[in-house]
């Protein structure tokens, strides 16, 4: 009964694939030769290297139903724009030595998903050596293209009859994960898969264990990244003489030898490269070992792997550096001449940038249907407009900011355009910024294409730097001139963070930088705060009375100079000095050693926790279970905390001998 029904689902599967070949009036299922020029296909020749194509020719594939499931690979990843045509074009230019191995080994098979990967990659590969092709020193051919083909081809057909649930096949489409995270305004054809096919067998299962914990998690793109350093892992150890087991005797001297393949195979990596590398595998191997997994090393993780081994990650002060600011003459430019790009959808999209110093990806993603909202201010006694959105990056579910009326009127009209132009066909999320039309139909705008367009307009209109050339813009440096501005403009730092949606007050002060003209200006402030003043009328020093006004100024301005390197947090001040990184994050000043808090800060206490269960309620609604819990662990440590304040008063993990605060 089980072989009649597999037979049964595979006959269905197989006429799923003849009906997707019958689209555009049979022309993939009747013609054997696609030509790129048609205008069903690409309309027109494509150039990859040095090569010109026209054709994707399947002539020579002499079993049918084969033939029709490399068409089916082929028309399925182009016309869902999975892979590139480039990519695809590279898998046709193997078809003449493809279908000579089928032809000669595989005629009689119904389907690629009765073959094992494994054993007929080492038949292709032995088939090219004898054929001509040479040999790569770490196994494979030097024509690259002809190492993958087999394999991706097969694994896509075996996923394509596989009628599991997604996490119990080898390969994972991230349209089939149910709470799988990713921003729509993220358009990486690489991304959209996860192929467990390269993990030894031995292993995949408790890889693949291990990434349940992870899909809903971690964006992704970065679950993505990290099965590629998991590949390599595994690679290299079997590639080195080691067998199924070697993780449950993993030594000391294997994670050497680990390192030193690493510092060989990527020498001219930077070190935040390589980290990846350790830092991720011993995640991995400590998530095992704690979850007691059958396959965890016998050895505690702490004694294979020490901290030492990971290479020094470039530290944030450093990225900071690198991080450019929009000097003010260029920026003048760019916003006085940005109604001029030659592509107008994109002038919103920019202007939004630099209202609110949110991520190009966090812009991109609004959804015209609930970006927009009005809310009552008791204080002015009238509406007052929020631009509202998901921060993907730090897990917000619903960020809400104040922006001026006129930069709502311009949502506004984007708003109705949007309506106006949107279907369920071609626009199913709502997006405010869409592409209506073409291969990107139901995506946002492209982030790239913006950035471009703005180059252009940079040339257009001759706008230079400091050396005379042409101004090199990067859109992320928006947002840090945007931080700058706040800064600049009076705005609390914590007031930053969370229009930013930074997840870390410590980026946030990073990020917040002020001119040196404002530092002036801040300065000058100061200049009549002294013990001793000069008497204008008998030009004798008299001593500032501590009681008066302006000697209640100088005793802040003494507090402030004896602790110059405090940063005003949410609840508190924090005491940290200024080189000591901050390891804390969402908030978790509350649990710093540094950390100070008392009863006068209640009231900020009660806003906080009011402010946590509207985003815990959103992160509900919305189906992020992950922010939800976070934020309730957040919701806890507030509540604990407020009532330890009341009854307590004062609250400093150190005591009161660094500051003797009363």
């Amino acid at each position: 009964m089980n072989n009649l029904q597999k037979i049964d689902n595979q006959q269905s599967k197989y006429d799923e694939i003849i009906e997707y070949l019958k689209q555009n009036d049979g022309y993939w299922l009747e013609n054997n030769k696609w030509d790129l020029t048609e205008e069903v296909f690409k309309g027109e020749r494509v150039k990859v290297g040095t090569s010109i194509f026209r054709y994707i020719n399947f002539n020579n594939f002499q079993n049918i139903k084969l033939k029709n499931e490399v068409k089916y690979y082929i028309l399925y990843h182009f016309k869902e724009n999975l892979l590139g045509i480039k990519f695809l074009l590279r898998i046709s230019e193997t078809f003449n030595q493809l279908s000579i191995f089928l032809n000669r080994y595989y005629l009689d098979k119904e389907s690629f998903e009765s073959l094992k990967i494994d054993k007929v990659n080492n038949k292709w590969i032995l088939h090219l050596l004898n054929n001509g092709f040479k040999p790569k020193s770490n196994g494979g051919v030097k024509a690259e293209n002809y190492n993958y083909t087999i394999n991706v081809i097969i694994a896509f057909i075996k996923d394509f009859y596989d009628c599991r649930e997604e996490t119990e096949k080898d390969i994972w489409c991230l349209k089939n994960i149910i709470g799988a995270k990713k921003s729509g305004a993220t358009q990486s054809r690489q991304t959209n898969c996860l192929n467990f096919n390269y993990i030894p067998s031995y292993y995949r299962e408790t890889v693949k264990k291990y990434y349940k914990t992870l899909i809903t998690k971690k964006s992704f793109s970065h679950c993505f990244c990290i099965l590629n350093i998991m590949n390599y892992f595994f690679n290299v150890f079997y590639k080195n003489g080691y067998t199924d087991g070697f993780i449950e005797n993993l030594s000391r001297n294997d994670i050497e030898e680990y390192l030193y393949w690493i510092n060989s195979d990527y020498n001219d990596k930077n070190p935040t490269y390589k980290s990846k590398f350790v830092s991720y595998i011993r995640t991995f191997l400590e998530y095992i070992q704690i979850a007691q997994y059958d396959k965890a090393p016998k050895k505690e993780v702490s004694f294979l792997i020490f901290q030492d081994d990971i290479p020094k990650r470039e530290l944030n002060k450093d990225e900071v550096k690198k991080a450019k600011f929009v000097p003010e003459p260029i920026l003048k430019q760019l916003d006085n001449n940005i109604m001029d790009l030659d592509r107008p959808q994109y002038i919103p999209i920019y202007i939004l940038l630099r209202e609110t110093g949110w991520r190009g990806t966090d812009i991109l993603n609004l959804r015209y249907d609930n970006c927009l909202e009005q809310i009552w201010n008791s204080k002015e006694e009238k509406y007052n407009y929020y631009l509202c959105g998901e921060i993907t990056k730090t897990g917000i579910a619903q960020l809400k900011i104040p922006i001026r009326d006129k930069v709502a009127d311009m949502v506004q009209e984007a708003i109705d355009k949007a309506k106006e132009l949107s279907t369920e066909e071609n626009n199913p999320k709502k997006y405010l910024f869409n592409t209506y039309e073409g291969k990107l139909k139901g995506k946002p705008l492209n982030k790239a294409s913006l950035l471009r367009t703005i180059k252009r307009l940079i040339e257009e209109k001759d706008i230079r730097d400091v050396n005379g050339e042409l101004y090199h813009f990067r859109l992320h440096s928006l947002r840090h001139t945007r931080a700058k501005e706040y800064v600049e403009q009076g705005m609390g730092i914590s007031i930053i963070q969370q229009i930013l949606g930074h997840q870390s007050l410590q980026m946030t002060v990073h990020y917040a930088t002020v001119t040196e003209n404002t530092l002036y200006e801040k300065w000058k402030n100061t200049e009549d705060l002294d013990l001793f003043r000069v008497n204008a009328e008998t030009n004798k020093l008299e001593q500032v009375d501590l009681n008066s006004d302006d000697g209640e100024n100088l005793i802040r301005y003494e507090y402030v100079k004896k602790n110059l390197d405090a940063v005003r947090v949410p609840f508190g001040v924090c005491f940290k000095p200024s080189k000591l990184p901050c390891k804390q994050q969402m908030n978790h000043c509350l649990t710093c050693a540094s950390f100070c808090t008392t009863v006068e800060n209640i009231p900020e206490y009660e806003e906080e926790i009011n402010s946590v269960k509207k985003q815990i309620e959103i992160s509900e609604r919305c189906g992020r279970e992950l922010w939800a819990e976070k934020n309730k662990t957040y919701l806890k440590l507030l509540e604990d905390t407020l009532e330890r304040v009341r009854e307590q008063k004062i609250l400093h993990k150190n005591g009161g001998s660094r500051e003797d605060v009363q």
